[in-house]
């Protein structure tokens, strides 16, 4: 005897599907044209088996019994769809690139979490004499099913869809059926799952019945071709049905507007087609997403698929939709919810697409895996293009084989990773042992969505090297569905590809990339990895997207980022890999989107859709040049206006009548408001609305903005000249220099050791043991990526330097005011190195002018992280107001969404807080900045000779800086704020490049000039 007495399917290469039937396209069967014409799914021979299941939870699936020795209504209750890790069972692992088992294709071991499933169902009366299917829409990772107690079949592939005709185990003495589902954790096919994301199982798509006639369409093709005139379409219909007859299919074709256009009837073994001629074709496209209605009828069953005619070629080494070489302004998308997993409801994956479409993003990439096929359908309906992927990744194996590239000392680390992935591509991509595996995923994905007007390239999958089986994938395709193309970043050289692809390739590299391979387009199939406070570089990416024939555009890493909500207590948070006790884990590196874990928008998105607006407006010899970046429309959708922003505030906004930009056209236009140079900082702000509601965004909404200065750039002032009213004195006190003013309720004091300031308003203290030199801020995840400057900062012990008091000395300037000239040392323990600095302060009753002057000394970082002053303020300084960049945080590289104007915000709208704390929160191209309290009538007002940085933070650096999750911070008694003269930019450093050279701040000689006044307050 030996143990098991039979190899597993799970565990079993050779095993892919048991019973399951051929892959067909998603779809519905009506018994009426009306019904099918509603595509309401619940109208249709359908019935659901979501809801609430048995379910009991195995260490092994060798300790699950046989469903016949215990009885399954004692188990607990469970949620399907769902995940069972996030309902109590097992617990969440985040992993990016390791396997969480020994690495022993195509083995898992077994003990392996096991999930037992069971329900009881009904079949309607009217099904009776008809095939009975049971649909999976996605299991992972794979299951064994048994209807009545007989075993119907096995299949994996986590997010494919399986299909078993049920019919033979459905005894008609029955009114009530069993089914249940064994689901194991991994398989063998978890080797090409190796996603980044969430380890969770369970049934987490649609479960549900359906009824097909002995004599059916199975499944059809509705394929355009859309002629070189572009005037001109045919509709190929093709149809596979079950049984034998002589009847034939009626085809009718309906308008977008719902009128019926054409009908006809053909054999089912004959293909089809319908001729749309110029007066009736409206072609579909992201940007004009028109969508015909085509209907099937046959033996009493109607089905029902809208259909977009597009055509989608490669040509002049260009892609081109509809003629046009496009370019995606694209997000990568994981099935993520935070409550749920990658068990998405409806609203939330809808909720999604009209964010992605109120953002101006055009594509969508369905990373790394099919999504539900309800999202397909959103796509088409509002008008996103769509990258569809196979669920194939094979990531894991970097670790193994990275370590043997050889003269590694000698390599950038881009090359290092391109030599480990070739090498990993023996273990699966370029084994025979797997062919069947990848060719069952290319096949899945294709026939399921074939019919989707917004795929127009489908991707062999991601991070699994290149080999043989990815060819075999490729020609399968393109003789399956010629009329798409084939993307896979992993095939460098596009062997068996239709274009090149990289990930995180800066924009001059990208430059370089198409100047040596001038015979196909490049995309970035990921780029401006979106982790914390970033990303930087967009407007850098977009510009190069534009003026570079060849580059085709990108799809930023990711949309959101994938916390799951974790309660202890009275505390909630977004958890990451870790926070279960999961290991191996990658930590926070799950937290990488352009929006939050709740799938709101955050700072990135905001400046992404900045960077990607559909309208520009610059300057041009005295007029403005309106750009259409539109592809296929022009701009009369739009409603503008145009206001003045100044520091006294915003004059009403003005309609202005735009004459007609053709797509991707430019025009020149008079200015609705004289160009004049003047004094005074004006900023001329034109708006571009939406004239009427649109199925994605109500009417109002704006796509874009832009800004022209009409002043000339200089020095800023520093406001009026220092008041010397009524004469200060100074006396010393020990450790501290106090100065005496006319107004004993304005007392200053110096700490001579310190080198740091005490300022009283009137019943209002403001500053408290400030302002110091500072060079550090909290580490941004990008900033302590494995491509960001942290590391090296962290080496230099920047986070410890310390200001330190070299010497001070003071006189009276014979103007009533003091000066104070203190040198200072900024410098860390441990090393000798330094920023040193001459810190003159000019003293008046109700100002401080604070002028430095430094350069740094010894094995100093060759950049830092910002040059400024930081000082604690009063809790009761709550309130900013400013002229600059806003309402929302910006920074050298993040600033472009920000718009010039005079701005108000609390404490707490002057917060970001990003899931795992770090800096945030400043705003850039300030003028003046205004801090006030709500309980006195005084603010502090700061001027600096050339734009500034300031924040106003309710955490301490060092507090960002050791907290994991926004709970952990801790509120001190004072306020932090920053007044910062330079920043170093964010990058993308977490797994892109890091800041660009010209958004870098160079640790050298600087000199500027701030001041700090005590005002009076409405």
């Amino acid at each position: 005897m030996s143990f098991p007495d039979s190899q597993p399917d799970w565990n079993n290469l050779k095993v892919l599907h048991r019973n399951t039937l051929t892959p067909r396209a998603h779809f519905f069967s009506y018994t009426s044209e009306e019904t099918a014409l509603s595509f309401d799914r619940k109208q249709s021979e359908y019935r659901s088996l979501n809801g609430i299941w048995k379910f009991r939870h195995h260490a092994s699936p060798f300790e699950a019994l046989d469903w016949g020795e215990e009885d399954p209504m004692t188990w607990d209750n469970i949620q399907v769809p769902g995940m069972w890790q996030l309902q109590g069972y097992g617990r969440p692992l985040y992993s990016n690139v390791n396997y969480p088992f020994p690495v022993d294709p195509p083995r898992v071991p077994y003990l392996n979490e096991t999930g037992a499933y069971w329900r009881k169902f009904t079949v309607p009366e009217r099904w009776k004499g008809q095939q009975i299917r049971l649909r999976f829409e996605g299991v992972d990772s794979a299951f064994h099913v048994w209807v009545n107690g007989e075993e119907v079949g096995y299949s994996q592939g986590s997010r494919n869809a399986s299909e078993f005709d049920i019919t033979p185990c459905l005894n008609s003495s029955l009114t009530e059926h069993t089914l249940a589902v064994r689901v194991y954790e991994f398989c063998d096919g978890s080797y090409i799952e190796r996603q980044d994301q969430w380890l969770l199982s369970g049934i987490f798509r649609d479960v549900y019945l359906v009824a097909f006639p002995n004599v059916a369409i199975t499944d059809f093709s509705a394929t355009p071709e859309v002629k070189d005139c572009f005037t001109e379409a045919i509709l190929h219909i093709a149809v596979r049905l079950q049984g034998e007859t002589e009847d034939k299919v009626t085809a009718k074709l309906y308008k977008p507007n719902g009128d019926l256009f054409v009908h006809g009837s053909f054999k089912p073994g004959d293909n089809h087609e319908i001729t749309v001629g110029s007066n009736h074709l409206k072609l579909w496209s992201a940007e004009e997403p028109f969508l015909y209605t085509l209907t099937l009828y046959f033996n009493g069953r109607s089905l029902s698929q809208r259909v977009g005619f597009r055509r989608i070629e490669q040509r002049d080494s260009n892609f081109l939709v509809n003629g046009k070489p496009i370019i995606f302004y694209g997000v990568n998308r994981h099935e993520h919810h935070h409550l749920h997993g990658r068990a998405v409801p409806y609203e939330a994956m809808r909720d999604d697409i009209l964010l992605m479409k109120r953002s101006n993003i055009n594509a969508v990439r369905c990373s790394h895996q099919p999504n539900d096929p309800r999202l397909y359908q959103l796509c088409d309906e509002l008008g996103l293009y769509v990258m569809a992927e196979a669920d194939l990744e094979a990531h894991g194996f970097l670790p193994i084989e990275k370590p043997k590239v050889p003269n590694q000392h000698q390599m950038a680390r881009f090359e290092i990773m391109i030599q480990a992935f070739a090498i990993t591509a023996k273990w699966v991509s370029d084994n025979p042992d797997w062919r069947e595996a990848y060719l069952d995923r290319a096949i899945q994905l294709v026939e399921r969505f074939k019919n989707h007007a917004s795929i127009i390239m489908w991707s062999l999958g991601n991070e699994a090297s290149y080999g043989s089986n990815f060819a075999e994938m490729y020609h399968w395709i393109k003789k399956t569905d010629p009329s798409r193309l084939v993307h896979y970043e992993g095939d460098r050289e596009a062997k068996t590809a239709d274009l090149y692809s990289v990930m995180y390739t800066p924009p001059d590299e990208l430059k370089r990339l198409v100047a040596k391979r001038p015979d196909r387009p490049l995309i970035q199939c990921e780029f401006g990895h979106a982790m914390g406070n970033g990303p930087g570089g967009l407007k850098d990416y977009i510009d190069v997207f534009r003026s570079e024939k060849l580059l085709q555009g990108g799809f930023i890493w990711e949309w959101s980022n994938h916390g799951l909500l974790k309660k202890e207590g009275d505390i909630s948070y977004y958890a990451f890999g870790g926070d279960f006790g999961d290991w191996p884990n990658d930590a926070d590196f799950v937290l990488d989107g352009l929006v939050w874990s709740d799938h709101t928008e955050n700072p990135g998105l905001t400046e992404y859709k900045k960077a990607i607006e559909p309208v520009t407006v610059q300057l041009d010899r005295g007029q403005l040049r309106i750009k259409n970046h539109y592809d296929f429309i022009n701009l009369d959708h739009l409603s503008v206006t145009w206001y003045l922003a100044r520091d006294s505030g915003n004059t009403e906004p003005v309609n202005w009548s735009l004459q007609e930009v053709k797509p991707g056209q430019s025009v020149l236009a008079d200015s609705p408001v004289k160009l004049e140079i003047n004094a005074r900082e004006t900023w001329l702000t034109i708006n571009f609305r939406l004239k009427k509601d649109q199925p994605w965004a109500p009417k109002g909404h704006e796509v874009a903005f832009s800004q022209i200065p009409l002043f000339k750039s200089q020095n800023l002032s520093l406001g009026r000249s220092l008041s010397t009213s009524g004469r200060l004195t100074v006396q010393r006190h020990g450790g501290k220099l106090c100065f005496i003013t006319p107004s004993p309720n304005r007392p200053f004091s110096f700490d001579l050791i310190r080198g740091t300031l005490e300022w009283t308003a009137p019943n209002q203290q403001v500053i408290t043991n400030g302002p110091e030199l500072g060079i550090y801020r909290a580490l941004t995840q990008n900033d302590k990526g494995s491509r960001g400057d942290g590391g090296e900062w962290k080496r230099l012990y920047l986070e410890a330097a310390k200001m330190h008091v070299q010497g001070v000395s003071w006189k009276d300037n014979g103007e009533g005011a003091i000066q104070l000239e203190v040198g200072v040392r900024v410098a860390p323990p441990v090393l000798d190195w330094a920023c040193i600095a001459t810190m003159t302060y000019t003293i008046t009753p109700t100002a401080v002018q604070i002028d430095v002057k430094g350069d740094f000394h010894g094995d100093h970082p060759e950049f830092i992280p910002r040059l400024g002053l930081t000082m604690p303020l009063s809790k009761d300084f709550n309130q900013a107001t400013w002229f600059g960049r806003g309402p929302g945080e910006s920074y050298l590289d993040k600033k472009e969404a920000s718009r010039f104007g005079m701005w108000s915000a609390s404490l707490d709208e002057l917060q970001t807080m990003y899931e795992w704390p770090q800096e945030h929160g400043n705003r850039s191209g300030v003028r003046w900045a205004r801090f006030s309290s709500e309980q006195s009538r005084v603010g502090l007002e700061v001027r600096m000779t050339s734009p500034f940085n300031f924040s106003l933070r309710k955490h301490s650096i060092r507090e960002l800086d050791l907290a994991q999750h926004p709970h952990e911070l801790q509120e001190e008694d004072v306020n932090f704020l920053n007044i910062d003269y330079a920043q170093h930019g964010l990058g993308t450093g977490s797994c892109g490049p890091p800041p660009f050279e010209q958004y870098r701040l160079l640790a050298g000689p600087f000199e500027f000039s701030s001041r700090l006044s005590i005002v009076d307050v409405d």
